[in-house]
């Protein structure tokens, strides 16, 4: 489905407004996602545990991608990606606590606490939780993969990893990642697949999958096979809605360009499937009635 074939499904569905009328965005800044601090939270919490909210301000019902930034789990900063901007979507752009300050799995749990944050409260906004996708490059596809396969993270916050529309990983590991090898003194050689690995947690029944790679051959040394691995392994397992894409002659650092304009046809199409699905069920449920 097109940019405008998308706009104009949920232009019928939710507003009146017709398919030609520009959408307009705006952001809300430096959101608290997780509210209320637990006991024993320090300043260092506060301070990351913050995301920004890119959304359209006239086009209700639109989906939300949870973005998560790389940077090794070590370093980097939330921004909404230019190529996710004026999609007819909105971003949540998200700060994680970071190694070695955070120990894992709390940089994990900040994630998930961001994806709760998107699900209880876009509607606030005008979104549809029912279309909540997480999404991130490198470590942050990494949080993505861990947060929508391993169920416990958000179980712990009374939400279902399953509620979500998707995963959408950019050269995400699938392994465990080499900075939480690093803390146990594993070489970053040395692969481990253990309960911090997407792999650990493939299962038939997760959302739909997308794993986008650079280049085999010029990717980080191993990243397509991991997730190579993962989509088979999903597979196996009876997932029906694993996508693996590899990007010819992109390396880990240029794979980001096309990765985004993958990353966007598969959101706006798993949206569109998903609000079909949503339409139909209301229509026969209707005329069950009559």
């Amino acid at each position: 489905m097109t940019l405008a074939g998308f706009a104009a499904t949920a232009s019928a569905a939710t507003t009146t407004a017709t398919a030609d009328t520009p959408a307009t965005y705006t952001t809300a800044m430096n959101i608290a996602y997780r509210g209320e601090l637990p006991a024993g939270a320090d300043a260092y919490m506060a301070e990351r545990c913050r995301l920004d909210f890119y959304h359209p301000t006239n086009r209700p019902g639109y989906a939300t991608v949870v973005w998560l930034h790389g940077g090794g789990l070590s370093s980097g900063e939330k921004a909404i990606p230019e190529p996710l901007k004026e999609k007819g979507f909105a971003v949540a752009a998200v700060n994680y606590r970071l190694y070695p300050k955070a120990k894992c799995p709390e940089f994990i749990d900040d994630a998930a606490a961001a994806v709760v944050w998107a699900l209880k409260n876009v509607e606030t906004y005008g979104g549809d939780p029912s279309l909540v996708f997480v999404s991130g490059y490198s470590a942050g596809g990494y949080l993505a993969d861990m947060v929508g396969l391993d169920k416990s993270y958000l179980q712990k916050y009374d939400a279902d990893a399953n509620a979500l529309a998707g995963i959408v990983s950019l050269s995400g590991q699938a392994i465990t990642h080499f900075a939480v090898r690093d803390a146990h003194g594993i070489p970053g050689t040395q692969p481990v697949v253990d309960e911090y690995a997407p792999l650990f947690h493939v299962r038939k029944d997760a959302p739909p999958l997308v794993l986008i790679s650079g280049d085999r051959e010029l990717e980080m040394l191993g990243r397509y096979e991991e997730n190579a691995y993962l989509a088979r392994m999903m597979k196996v397992a009876g997932h029906t809605q694993t996508t693996l894409l590899e990007l010819d002659g992109f390396d880990h650092g240029t794979m980001p360009g096309p990765g985004f304009e993958l990353a966007v046809k598969e959101i706006i199409a798993l949206s569109a499937k998903k609000r079909d699905r949503k339409f139909a069920h209301k229509r026969s449920v209707r005329t069950a009635k009559e």
